[in-house]
């Protein structure tokens, strides 16, 4: 099998947690902001793209060079081995970005690359005229940064935040990446009890039942790397079946979501099982106010609201302190919220034990840390 030079793209601040899953899969790694880079080969490709819950994608980088003119870029980008991935009718439209680089115009970066890809695959294969493009899918990006093109080959399709399960959501969604992450933060272990009071579509209960059971979170989509000739399908079963039985379905879990919303409790029971885990999960009506409970050394994740908009910050800020209330009993449990609201250690009555800077989509926030008591240790 072939190597190759992979990237693993991660949401700024989950770069750490992405490369322990890149070691945990056996791979040695590298991490830059925003990106996991490590070598692997054809099954590497395809068990980073079943595993890896915190990363945005999987990508080929083909190459990597200076580019100051739209010359360097046609024939650097031409002296390629585009042969190697791509057959004569392969589809492969190409996107672009360009930060702080001479050649800025994204469109013509994008059209050059595309003219290069080109005339690398006539000459490679013979051809002359058209090139059809009815055959499997490579989506190419070249992307600029400080006068430096890295031109890579998407193995994902669809983003890695897309498991497969979500039926429904709520109007602003948590990607299924960050809430992973925000489980894999904390120091739950599948024996203790799990508790999100604001669960909205119940991403974050479903990710912890995935992480719980070490369910591989691909395991139920398609990639776009399937389609390509030189992946064999073998090597797709082969990476399935390990997912498989690495699986451990026995492991009981006490998982538990709540939301104010009937709406949204009914939207998380069908995604849930949409997930396969409908039976695992319990949903229900309730404010976070009114959570109690006698189990003990459990741990609370919420994305609770943040009061951006105009005239709710108030309101949030009253249910901030109605929940720092709640949980003031709560001495044996852990307890993780993420939120934008720099003031809320204030009005939840108690400064975090830690915090975390994370980014939900293009919102900066803190992710408030509360570590509860240990249990004893014959527990």
């Amino acid at each position: 099998m072939s190597k190759y030079d992979l990237i693993a793209t991660t949401a700024m601040g989950l770069e750490a947690l992405a490369a322990k899953e890149v070691r945990d899969l056996g791979y040695e790694c590298e991490v830059e902001n925003g990106r996991i880079t490590f070598k692997g080969d054809e099954t590497a490709i395809v068990r980073s793209n079943l595993w890896l819950r915190t990363a945005d994608r999987v990508r080929i980088k083909v190459g990597e060079f200076k580019a100051t003119s739209f010359d360097e870029l046609f024939e650097k980008t031409k002296s390629l081995p585009w042969e190697n991935y791509m057959p004569e009718n392969a589809e492969f439209p190409v996107s672009g970005k360009s930060v702080k680089s001479k050649l800025f115009s994204v469109s013509d970066c994008q059209a050059i690359v595309k003219k290069a890809i080109v005339e690398r695959i006539r000459t490679k294969y013979k051809k002359t005229g058209w090139l059809e493009e009815n055959g499997p899918l490579f989506k190419i990006e070249v992307a600029l940064h400080k006068d430096v093109a890295l031109l890579t080959i998407d193995a994902s399709g669809s983003g890695l935040h897309k498991r497969g399960y979500r039926a429904g959501q709520g109007e602003a969604p948590l990607k299924e990446t960050l809430a992973a992450a925000l489980v894999m933060l904390t120091n739950w272990t599948p024996d203790k009890p799990f508790v999100d009071p604001f669960c909205g579509s119940g991403t974050i209960p479903i990710e912890a039942a995935l992480i719980g059971q070490n369910i591989a979170p691909g395991f139920n989509r398609e990639f776009i790397s399937e389609a390509w000739h030189w992946i064999p399908e073998k090597v797709w079963e082969d990476a399935r079946y390990e997912a498989e039985d690495l699986a451990n379905y026995d492991q009981p879990l006490d998982i538990a979501g709540a939301d104010i919303d009937h709406r949204m409790v009914k939207i998380a029971e069908e995604n849930a099982f949409e997930a396969g885990l409908g039976e695992l999960i319990n949903f229900k009506q309730m404010q976070v106010r009114d959570f109690t409970t006698t189990k003990e050394y459990g741990v609370i994740v919420g994305n609770p609201p943040y009061g951006e908009r105009l005239g709710e910050k108030a309101a949030v800020q009253r249910m901030y302190a109605e929940m720092g209330k709640a949980f003031a009993p709560l001495d044996t449990w852990s307890i993780y919220i993420m939120t934008s609201d720099e003031e809320f250690e204030t009005h939840f009555g108690k400064p975090a034990t830690k915090k975390r800077k994370l980014f939900n989509g293009f919102i900066r926030t803190d992710y408030y840390q509360y570590w509860g008591k240990r249990p004893p240790r014959n527990k």
